[in-house]
């Protein structure tokens, strides 16, 4: 015969209690589980932002440690590229940090760190030389911070280099962003590279003018100005018999940073120096030639025009 009544129910009373209480187990740890998430959430976002403030703290004191130093003291290209370096460092070690408190184990960063970085260094490749040629530009030094410099077809003041890029700055205010692979393997003209610089302009005047008269004027335009060194002297010198003109150039130095205003200075000069002694500066003539089987009236030899 089937169990009592009584049996069953007590049976059925005792399995619920057990359910209930094995769900209010499941709940309890659930909730647990959730609570240290929200606490290692929140700690995780706090190191994050933590880590954002602590690398701009070190790129600010690095800076100020560069500054102590009178090797680093004016160089700004070391400085900018060193402290990059700190605060990408710094930014590195908080991401791990950040990825530890969420659970991540450091042998999991590690393994996960070496996989990235092979498939990132294959598919990167461009972005990994640009790295190594910032590395080698800031140990051959072609050029500084504030130096004018014209690569890739690019002429520009640079304002920065940093580990992949460098940033010029063109006389529009045109920002201009070179890849440092690309500055590498191209040539580099450093237009201040040197303390000094040679101005060189050429003038034309006419095949009738007094051509060491003119040479004379130059050189007294020349040494007359401020900004023009006097040594080496300023020289000027015919350097070509053009079609309808002879082509006078002048030569002078300057530093480095006076060069465009002088030389600016000195054209002006020159035109009115030459307007005062009246040398003739030759511009282009058109001449119109007839085309085809069309003539030109000749009138005969002596005889005068005919008027309209």
């Amino acid at each position: 015969m089937g169990q009592p009544l009584t049996t069953v129910l007590s049976e059925a009373i005792t399995g619920g209690r057990e359910a209930v209480r094995f769900d209010a187990a499941v709940a309890g740890r659930l909730v647990d589980m959730a609570g240290d998430l929200a606490v290692n959430l929140v700690v995780a976002a706090l190191l994050l932002i933590l880590t954002f403030f602590a690398a701009r703290w070190a790129a600010a004191a690095t800076r100020r440690l560069l500054d102590r130093f009178r090797p680093t003291r004016r160089d700004r290209t070391v400085q900018g590229f060193i402290v990059q370096v700190v605060r990408t460092v710094v930014v590195i070690i908080g991401l791990v940090a950040v990825l530890q408190r969420l659970g991540v184990q450091s042998a999991s960063i590690l393994a996960v760190l070496g996989a990235a970085s092979l498939a990132i260094g294959l598919a990167m490749q461009g972005t990994l030389s640009n790295v190594a040629a910032g590395v080698v530009l800031l140990v051959l030094r072609p050029y500084r911070v504030g130096d004018v410099i014209e690569v890739g077809g690019q002429g520009g003041v640079v304002q920065r280099l940093d580990l992949f890029v460098t940033q010029l700055s063109n006389a529009n205010n045109h920002k201009i962003v070179v890849p440092n692979a690309k500055v590498l393997g191209d040539v580099i003209i450093n237009v201040t590279g040197q303390q000094t610089r040679r101005i060189e302009i050429g003038f034309q005047v006419g095949y009738g003018a007094d051509l060491e008269r003119v040479k004379s004027l130059l050189r007294l335009v020349a040494s007359g100005h401020e900004k023009v060194l006097p040594d080496p002297a300023p020289w000027a010198g015919v350097t070509a018999l053009l079609d309808s003109a002879v082509e006078v150039t002048l030569q002078a130095w300057t530093r480095s940073e006076d060069w465009w205003q002088t030389r600016s200075d000195l054209l002006q000069q020159v035109k009115e120096g030459l307007d005062r002694e009246g040398i003739e500066i030759p511009f282009p003539h058109q001449v119109a030639v007839p085309y085809g089987d069309t003539a030109w009236p000749v009138a005969p030899i002596g005889a005068a025009p005919e008027k309209d």
